[in-house]
């Protein structure tokens, strides 16, 4: 049988956040170099969650000196490892390269500073609520669903908790402060699911402050 969820939790579940880090990504630190997907998942968790750093460290080091045997691999009862390009025979060092850096950033202060999002992970943890609003909402399916973008708006705000509605405005005011250039931000809503041309005669940053006025409108 497979864990439970509150299991995984307690024994992976800071170590499967890391993971998630490196999909798309390459694995490819080394005792001396961090990879961009774990300074993307440092950037992201000290200024979010800065005491998830040490149980990630934990959980990395636990399941590298105690790797799953044949009976809970048989069982079921373990963490899969996702496909990194890792060799097998090679993940356990990868690991405990991973946990060193977490230990060394914790206990030097080494901590990326705030910046544009690098990865895929990043940009939706850092902005989930306008990764389910674009992936949601404006996939390639919005134009058989809604007549125009302003109608998937309002599908949007007439159907979701105001709170969440709030926090979408807030994303969006942070996305727009980025320094980003409009090739920046084409990419940025990409990355966050929009599959959809912002549209006319809006460039891509246009269109999202067009959204964010009519979030706040909304809300009044």
């Amino acid at each position: 049988m497979s864990l439970k969820p509150l299991e995984h939790d307690r024994k992976y579940g800071e170590l499967d956040q890391v993971l998630r880090a490196y999909l798309g990504q390459t694995a490819d630190d080394t005792p001396e170099h961090r990879s961009a997907a774990l300074d993307a998942y440092l950037r992201h968790t000290w200024h979010t969650r800065p005491w998830a750093i040490p149980i990630a460290e934990q959980q990395l080091r636990a399941y590298a000196e105690n790797p799953p045997g044949r009976l809970r691999l048989r069982l079921g009862e373990f963490y899969p490892v996702p496909d990194v390009g890792l060799e097998d025979d090679a993940i356990q060092d990868w690991l405990r390269a991973l946990a060193d850096h977490l230990k060394q950033s914790v206990e030097s202060g080494d901590v990326p500073p705030p910046g544009v999002p690098q990865t895929h992970w990043e940009w939706h943890a850092r902005f989930p609520e306008t990764g389910q609003f674009l992936s949601g909402w404006y996939s390639q399916d919005m134009p058989e669903e809604f007549e125009d973008h302003d109608a998937a708006l309002a599908d949007y705000t007439d159907g979701t908790d105001p709170a969440l509605v709030a926090r979408l405005a807030g994303e969006l005011q942070e996305l727009l402060a980025l320094p980003l250039d409009e090739g920046d931000y084409a990419l940025a809503v990409a990355e966050l699911g929009m599959e959809v041309d912002p549209p006319a005669p809006y460039s891509p940053s246009g269109w999202l402050v067009l959204v964010t006025e009519r979030l706040s409108a909304s809300r009044r």
